[in-house]
């Protein structure tokens, strides 16, 4: 099987063989734990107005700061990289984009974006990211109407096959998410789909989150409270590992 001349190597032996991302676990879709690593790797999702951008800079500063002390990298997906920037301009505002198109960008936003993650949770350190897979299932898989399937499969391959060790769900009801987005002032294409767009694109995240690694948070608690929430939520995975 041809793989990747650019994709991660396995850390436990160096080459591409099967035990790791670049290899041909990833390759027939199946998830490889970013516990193959010393590092941490964090996701916060939710739909729009979910207060994620909010809370990925407050996680990363009480992480860095006692009790943990920890090295962490803030990210986010689209845009974590300087050609995910470049993706992230196309996919939010290019009009007239199809969405089979939007989701192939998403998707090589990713694929760039997972290879400037992975030498850091080789390194140890934590990776906080605004979004990763689980939207792109929500938003192109059942927004869109893809196919969360098919979806899934694509984000994984596009992952190298590595899914977050926690992810943090927002939860906000659509109309109260969709306000805070209106009140920002500036609203991407997507945020300007209807409303049931957004309530499948809820739904579809709920569904995920009754995975395991998956914790809610209500995003309609106070910012502070969501604070704390989320903290503990990352907090007892890292007493886990």
């Amino acid at each position: 099987m041809t793989r990747d001349v650019d994709s991660p190597r396995c850390s436990e032996c160096g080459g591409r063989c099967g035990h790791g991302p670049g290899c041909d676990m990833a390759a027939r879709g199946e998830p490889v734990r970013a516990r193959l690593w010393p590092g941490l790797f964090v996701v916060l999702e939710g739909g729009e107005g979910s207060g994620k951008s909010t809370q990925v800079p407050r996680l990363a500063a009480a992480l860095r700061e006692a009790p943990y002390r920890r090295d962490v990298m803030e990210t986010r997906e689209p845009g974590g990289t300087g050609t995910g920037a470049r993706i992230r301009e196309m996919v939010l505002g290019e009009v007239g984009l199809s969405v089979r198109a939007e989701a192939l960008l998403f998707a090589a936003d990713r694929a760039q974006h997972m290879m400037s993650v992975v030498p850091f949770l080789e390194r140890g350190w934590v990776v906080v990211s605004d979004r990763h897979a689980g939207s792109q299932i929500a938003y192109q898989g059942a927004g869109r109407e893809l196919g969360e399937e098919w979806i899934r499969r694509l984000s994984l391959w596009a992952s190298y096959g590595v899914v977050p060790d926690v992810t943090v769900l927002l939860d906000v009801p659509v109309k109260v998410g969709l306000k805070r987005a209106r009140g920002r002032g500036v609203m991407s294409r997507i945020d300007k789909l209807d409303a049931a767009f957004h309530e499948r694109v809820r739904e579809s995240l709920l569904r995920q989150a009754q995975a395991p690694g998956w914790v809610v948070v209500p995003g309609t608690a106070g910012e502070d409270e969501v604070a704390a929430l989320v903290e503990a939520a990352v907090a007892a995975r890292l007493e886990a590992v």
